[in-house]
C-alpha cells in the first residue's frame, strides 16, 4: 500500500455533499482513508472573474493499485458528480480531486504529474495537508508540508 495525499475542491452546488460522497466511492474501490482535514474556504485562484469561493479538503489514506488506476477513479467520480470530463482548470466545478503525491514517486507524463506541479506554492493545498500531515514531504523538493505551508503563508 503507497501513502497518497489528495486534494478536493468545488464551488458549486453541495460541496461537503459531493465530498463525502467522493470519500464513499473511493473506499468502496479500495483507498483506504487515513485522515482528512477540516474544509477550508478559500478565494480563487488563477480563475476567471467572477469564481465563487472554492471549499478544499485534504485526504490522506493508502492506494494498493498504480497512479494511473488513481488517476482514472477520480476522474470518474469527478464525471459522477456533474464535472464535464473536457474541462478549463479556470472554471467554478462541482468536485475537483487532484493527486498531489504518492509515495515518493515523481511522475511527468502528459496528463499525470506527481507531485501535484503547483501544490507546493498554494496556501489552499498547503493549509489542509498541514493540518493532517505535517511532515509529509514532497518527494522532488524533501520539503515537508509545514515548512512550506510557513514559507508561502508568510511571504502573502
Amino acid at each position: 500500500m503507497i501513502e497518497v495525499s489528495l486534494m478536493f475542491g468545488g464551488n458549486l452546488g453541495d460541496v461537503p455533499g459531493a465530498f463525502a460522497c467522493a470519500l464513499r466511492e473511493l473506499e468502496s474501490n479500495g483507498f483506504q482513508v487515513h485522515a482528512q482535514s477540516s474544509v477550508f474556504l478559500t478565494a480563487p485562484v488563477d480563475c476567471v472573474p467572477g469564481t465563487p469561493d472554492f471549499q478544499n479538503m485534504a485526504v490522506l489514506g493508502f492506494w494498493q493499485g498504480s497512479p494511473r488506476e488513481l488517476l482514472n477513479l477520480t476522474q470518474r467520480i469527478e464525471r459522477e458528480s456533474g464535472r464535464p470530463a473536457q474541462h478549463s482548470s479556470r472554471e467554478a466545478r462541482t468536485l475537483d480531486i487532484d493527486i498531489i503525491t504518492f509515495g515518493q514517486e515523481i511522475i511527468c507524463e502528459s496528463d499525470l504529474i506527481i507531485p501535484h506541479p503547483r501544490a507546493q506554492q498554494r496556501l489552499f493545498v498547503l493549509e489542509p495537508l498541514a493540518e493532517i500531515a505535517p511532515d509529509l514531504r514532497f518527494p522532488d523538493s524533501s520539503q515537508t508540508v509545514s515548512t512550506l505551508f510557513f514559507r508561502v503563508k508568510n511571504s502573502e
